[in-house]
């Protein structure tokens, strides 16, 4: 099984101003499920492309413990900047 869950192609609107000359790269991501592993175990996919790349980004396939990890890192620095880290 495979399904997509959402995606987030680039925007220039999404960068900070200078990014250009401050060598950014701009990149769009991807989450989808998938249990097409050998213990059929169902993981996340976070999936990070350079554009212009396609198909050449990195997927990493994390487990439950582990995107369970990266959403409270993600919901501590909304918070560090002042932020609403939402539910």
């Amino acid at each position: 099984m495979r399904r997509s869950i959402d995606d987030h192609p680039f925007s220039a609107e999404d960068m900070p101003p200078g990014w250009e000359d401050a060598d950014l790269q701009p990149v769009s991501w991807g989450v989808a499920i998938s249990d097409d592993y050998e213990d059929a175990e169902p993981r996340v996919v976070l999936t990070v492309e350079e554009i212009g790349r396609a198909g050449a980004g990195l997927a990493a396939h994390l487990s439950p413990a582990i995107a369970r990890r990266l959403r409270v890192a993600l919901r501590d620095a909304l918070v560090e900047i002042g932020e609403d880290p939402g539910r």
